[in-house]
C-alpha cells in the first residue's frame, strides 16, 4: 500500500532548527518527485520545497530559501527537510506529497502524508 509518513515536528524557539522526514513505502513512488507543503491555521496550504526523483533538482519557496534544505536518501524512499533559523511565521502543519512531476499547486497531488506540526515560539 502506497503510504507517506512524516516525522520530526515539534516546538522550537525562534532561531532554532528542526529536521522533518518523510518515509515513502510502496513501489508506486518510483520515479516520483517529493514535495513539502505547509498549512498554517486559517490559511491555504502553500508550497515549501521540492526535490526531483534523482535528487539533482531542488526548488524552494522564496520565504524559506537559504534557511531550509530538502534532500533525498540514497534509497530514494526518504526525504528530509532541514529547517534552520526558524521564525514564528514558519509555524504550520507540514505535509509531504508525491507526484511524477513537480507543481506548486497542492491540488494536483494525490499522495499525502498525515502531516506533522511545527511550532516556532517567539
Amino acid at each position: 500500500q502506497a503510504q507517506l509518513v512524516e516525522s520530526g515536528g515539534g516546538l522550537v524557539p525562534a532561531g532554532g532548527s528542526l529536521r522533518l522526514s518523510c518515509a515513502a513505502s510502496g513501489s508506486t513512488f518510483t520515479g516520483y518527485a517529493m514535495v513539502w507543503f505547509r498549512q498554517a491555521s486559517g490559511k491555504e496550504r502553500e508550497f515549501v520545497a521540492a526535490i526531483t526523483w534523482s535528487g539533482a533538482g531542488t526548488y524552494y519557496a522564496d520565504s524559506v530559501k537559504g534557511r531550509f534544505t530538502i534532500s533525498r536518501g540514497n534509497d530514494k524512499n526518504t526525504v528530509s527537510l532541514q529547517m534552520n533559523t526558524l521564525k514564528p511565521e514558519d509555524t504550520a502543519v507540514y505535509y509531504c506529497a508525491a507526484r511524477n512531476f513537480i507543481s506548486y499547486n497542492s491540488s494536483v497531488y494525490n499522495y499525502w502524508g498525515q502531516g506533522t506540526q511545527v511550532t516556532v515560539s517567539s
